[in-house]
């Protein structure tokens, strides 16, 4: 396990507060990430599929997650690649560590979905349209806003190891069933989706002033991204892909 995740205790193990926590630092980086990515209008020729494998920006990620994979990120359990077919091996042998996963789940790995839904619907929420001409820049920001959001939403396989140990009793019926109706009201606890979409909402209210010296604005306060649209990414994408994969996860818990 990796110690940038920051949820591992004193004694090694992972709690339902430990992976709260990462959990809330995890909408930091998301939120500033979605800020930086504000920087740049839409850039529409980056997405086009103008070259043998694919956009530009397409191109540039595949590129920029060969270089990751050859450093051993995806070795991670908690870092999933957007192209995986053909990374190259890890330079070095990575650290024989003991994953607290369960081995049936590891290999979840949704960013086809999150890919689809970054480009087709997120963005146009919160970018302009346009065209600055940056658009290896803006393929770059996009991939840091990609790979914050998958991390949060993969993070639903800590999140479901960590309640099905707190109690399996509660789980094992549903899943030995199959029931993924079943899993998904266990899990499901609105008060605190709730909570979450105001917290992210607060931060980006925070993060993303425009902070000026005069007081010329009166009472007025200006924001790099709409902080409603940062709980909308949570409401609509964030909370219920990460539910998707706990319930994935679950149902292969007991193989």
């Amino acid at each position: 396990m990796s110690s940038n995740g920051g949820n591992q205790d004193s004694t090694g193990g992972i709690t339902l507060q430990t992976v709260r926590d990462a959990l809330i630092r995890q909408e930091d980086t998301i939120v500033f990430s979605l800020i930086e990515r504000s920087r740049f209008p839409l850039n529409h020729p980056a997405y086009n599929a103008s070259m043998a494998s694919g956009s530009l920006a397409e191109s540039v990620i595949r590129e920029i997650e060969a270089v990751y994979a050859k450093a051993g990120r995806y070795e991670n359990p908690e870092e999933h690649p957007f192209f995986p077919e053909g990374l190259p091996l890890p330079a070095t042998s990575p650290p024989k560590n003991e994953t607290f996963l369960h081995p049936a789940g590891i290999s979840i790995n949704i960013n086809k979905d999150i890919w689809s839904l970054y480009f087709e619907k997120l963005l146009p929420l919160f970018v302009v349209g346009g065209d600055d001409g940056n658009y290896v820049p803006t393929a770059q920001s996009d991939l840091t806003s990609l790979q914050a959001l998958s991390r949060r939403i993969h993070y639903g396989k800590f999140v479901a190891e960590v309640k099905y140990r707190d109690a399996p009793e509660d789980y094992e019926p549903a899943i030995r069933a199959q029931d993924r109706n079943a899993l998904m009201k266990l899990l499901t606890f609105e008060s605190v989706e709730e909570m979450v979409k105001k917290r992210v909402e607060k931060k980006a209210m925070v993060f993303g002033q425009n902070v000026t010296l005069g007081s010329g604005d009166g009472n007025k306060t200006n924001y790099k991204i709409d902080p409603s649209v940062v709980s909308r990414v949570y409401e609509d994408w964030v909370i219920p892909l990460t539910k998707d994969v706990e319930v994935e996860y679950l149902l292969r818990r007991l193989e």
